[in-house]
């Protein structure tokens, strides 16, 4: 084995532009009674918090921040979170939420960002893969499963760990990815701050294993323009990404021996 690489998944392995963030989009718009609907550019801003990777909270958040500029305080905005993830759910998933068969909402549309081959040249290549999300299980199954056709992927996703940055899920997937517990690099893809800063976090708690960050730009940002692009990739780099690229492809087996080997030199 020459290395390890997770990868988050929306925005990563799908693009989630027409579908999480639509669903985001639209759970806001509806408990802001029409008045209010979050931009790409919002949702950016939001995550480059670092704090926001769960799209419920997400979505709450930017709802209580919409009544706060009209001069409302959180207490007086009666929402109730239950309710409001169902309704995100029923956008995103499907109206039909308790058969575990149906997927037809915005989900049934995500473009996929990567194919089987890429992972059979990671195999290949000596790097042990797995992913870690903030996507439920389901979710994240479907398209790893169904989708693109991954037989048996190991997964570290939503309730299975701590939401991100913390690491405790990165570490999961690390251990079970090397149970021989060899010395070797463990690159974590993302498209989010809350991601590179998860890495960031992984280095203080783990120093005695080498943890890079790789920032991904998700689809949306690449279609806005280099200006655009150039910003979120700074947004990335501030955050603790080793280096960003435009697409999940650009990970090759060789590119990731040669992050590995620069991250080595830059520490010795």
């Amino acid at each position: 084995m020459k290395a390890i690489a997770i990868f988050d998944i929306d925005g990563v392995i799908r693009d989630v532009s027409g579908s999480y963030r639509r669903a985001l989009a639209d759970t806001v718009e509806r408990y802001t009674d029409n008045c209010y609907r979050p931009t790409s550019e919002d949702i950016d801003a939001l995550k480059s918090e670092g704090a926001w990777n769960n799209d419920w909270d997400a979505s709450q958040e930017l709802i209580y921040r919409y009544f706060e500029s009209q001069a409302k305080s959180r207490s007086e905005v009666k929402l109730e979170f239950e309710a409001l993830v169902d309704f995100f759910q029923k956008r995103y998933r499907g109206p039909v939420l308790d058969d575990p068969t149906q997927w037809t909402g915005y989900i049934a549309e995500e473009p996929l960002l990567i194919q089987a081959s890429y992972f059979e040249q990671l195999t290949q290549g000596q790097v042990a893969w797995g992913f870690f999300s903030g996507a439920t299980r389901g979710s994240a199954l479907f398209v790893l499963k169904n989708r693109i056709g991954l037989a048996a992927p190991l997964l570290i996703a939503m309730h299975d760990a701590p939401g991100k940055p913390d690491p405790t899920g990165l570490f999961q997937m690390a251990d079970q990815l090397n149970p021989d517990h060899e010395v070797v690099p463990v690159l974590y893809a993302g498209d989010t701050v809350a991601d590179m800063q998860t890495v960031l976090h992984a280095c203080q708690q783990r120093p005695e294993r080498e943890w890079i960050g790789v920032g991904i730009l998700p689809p949306h940002v690449v279609r806005a323009g280099t200006v655009y692009a150039a910003d979120y990739s700074d947004r990335l780099t501030a955050a603790g990404a080793k280096v960003v690229l435009p697409s999940l492809s650009a990970l090759t087996p060789a590119k990731i021996e040669a992050i590995a080997h620069l991250q080595h030199k830059a520490e010795g």
